[in-house]
């Protein structure tokens, strides 16, 4: 009926398409389980590999890239394992592998041997491959019949065009005409994975090709040491006790503000570990990857947020600040998965008292600087969403509450800092950085530094971040 119309031409099918989109074949239910299933398999896929990288990849920026791209994949897998149990698939298979060729396409870029081959590979390969999926799903699908597909492709699509926009910068900064060159063969073989495999939606006819594995022929060990770009160079260092200092009722709240700020930078360390409970911890339900790794999104967060800090204060920070990774090195080297877990449990519910985040902000508050009150208010709220998320997925590992955190502070204690030792081998000097960050900061302020503030020289040694008293120092 050529001659139908809305009632007075009002927008027809809720906005969704016209009649005549609507009236197209589109992909039957096989079809669309069987793609959906493969853009489930990618962003998984995806999630393991940035998290799996995030550790030991040194540069600051594509660590924080990669958290936040773990996070989004881990977001998206869950609402593609929704849809499929939404379209007649008990049980769901969502467990298996789609195609062997896809495998070995995220197991070569799973075990790139570098930076330069890892975002070649994920931002080159394996994003816009998803992209073109995706976007060929809503193209070629009947919008009105497969709608929630749509709309979950349309909402991916947004956040992997954003990936892929940064990524693309990433590329474009870190990979030189000779390092592209030593990679050609290897980006073949991708292409290769992809075209065997029938395109990574499964669309189109498979090409025979011959894929021998290059990278991953040996399969891949999760490295857990922490690493970090020369911004970081003197990682060893634990020469300021930044809780001491926050929690001495003589000192200012402005100068209190740096100390938040270096204690929200040096959180980059908890991706870091939160990276190895992940990988190192098989076989849970979904929803307990998803959650984890939305904290340890949170965290990168945090650690921008006192890289803003710093510079907002006009404090350089790679020369003032020295961040350490301390705390990842020893729990990554040191304890079991689900003995980091316990540390990471005992310290979020050390943060919920007054004297926690609750008292961060307040400082941030006091100290008229909106910017710190506002990061701390964020702060705060997450790390209540964090001991949630403590709560629903560590404690079920225990009898009681309190069983839980008397397992984690047991297991934060087993762990020895080498404060002694790595002095003795020049790792460090533990120099104490806080008078020239606070006279940099004063400067910048102009106004003159207080000598109090100053003279403060407290280092680790003996008090740790809890301000527990440490016995010894190995």
């Amino acid at each position: 009926m050529k001659s139908y119309q809305s009632y007075r031409n009002l927008p027809a099918l809720a906005g969704l398409c016209t009649l005549e989109e609507a009236m197209k074949s589109g992909l039957s239910i096989e079809i669309c389980v069987a793609r959906l299933k493969r853009y489930h398999y990618a962003f998984k896929r995806l999630h393991q590999i940035f998290n799996a990288r995030i550790t030991a990849e040194p540069i600051y920026e594509l660590k924080m890239g990669f958290s936040l791209h773990a996070h989004l994949c881990a977001e998206h897998v869950d609402a593609l394992r929704k849809r499929v149990g939404e379209m007649r698939e008990p049980p769901l298979g969502l467990d298996i592998v789609p195609d062997q060729n896809l495998e070995v396409f995220f197991d070569e870029i799973l075990a790139a041997p570098g930076t330069e081959e890892l975002i070649a590979g994920l931002y080159g390969k394996a994003i816009p491959a998803l992209k073109k999926a995706l976007e060929d799903h809503v193209a070629q699908t009947n919008p009105l019949a497969d709608a929630p597909s749509v709309r979950l492709c349309r909402f991916a699509l947004l956040e992997v065009e954003d990936m892929l926009r940064f990524g693309r910068e990433c590329v474009e900064k870190l990979i030189d005409s000779t390092a592209a060159t030593k990679m050609e063969g290897w980006l073949r073989l991708l292409d290769d994975c992809l075209a065997a495999a029938g395109g990574l939606d499964g669309s189109q006819p498979a090409e025979a090709k011959d894929i021998l594995r290059r990278h991953s022929g040996k399969g891949h060990w999760y490295d857990p040491i922490p690493r970090r770009d020369e911004r970081f160079p003197d990682p060893y260092n634990m020469g300021v006790n930044a809780e001491v200092f926050l929690y001495d009722e003589k000192m200012p709240a402005e100068a209190k503000v740096l100390m938040i700020f270096y204690k929200r930078l040096r959180e980059i360390d908890v991706p870091e570990m939160m990276a190895s409970i992940i990988a190192e911890t098989p076989g849970k339900p979904w929803g307990y990857y998803r959650d984890m790794t939305r904290q340890l999104w949170d965290e990168a967060r945090h650690a921008m947020m006192g890289e803003v800090g710093f510079v907002q204060l006009g404090v350089d920070w790679p020369k003032k600040v020295m961040v350490n990774f301390t705390w990842s090195l020893g729990l990554n080297t040191q304890l079991s998965s689900i003995e980091r877990h316990g540390v990471l449990y005992y310290i979020e519910q050390g943060l919920m008292p007054k004297n926690g985040k609750r008292y961060e902000w307040e400082v941030g508050v006091k100290s008229k600087n909106p910017l710190c009150a506002l990061f701390q208010d964020y702060d705060w709220a997450d790390e209540v969403l964090h001991a949630r998320i403590g709560r629903d997925w560590y404690l079920k590992e225990f009898k009681n509450a309190a069983e839980g955190v008397s397992y984690g502070d047991k297991c934060w204690s087993k762990v020895l800092v080498g404060w002694r030792q790595w002095r003795e081998e020049g790792l460090t000097r533990h120099r104490n950085w806080w008078p020239d960050c606070y006279r940099q900061a004063c400067e910048s302020r102009g106004v003159e530094p207080d000598p109090k503030v100053l003279a403060y020289n407290t280092t680790y040694e003996q008090v740790r971040a809890d301000l527990k008293d440490l016995s010894a120092s190995a």
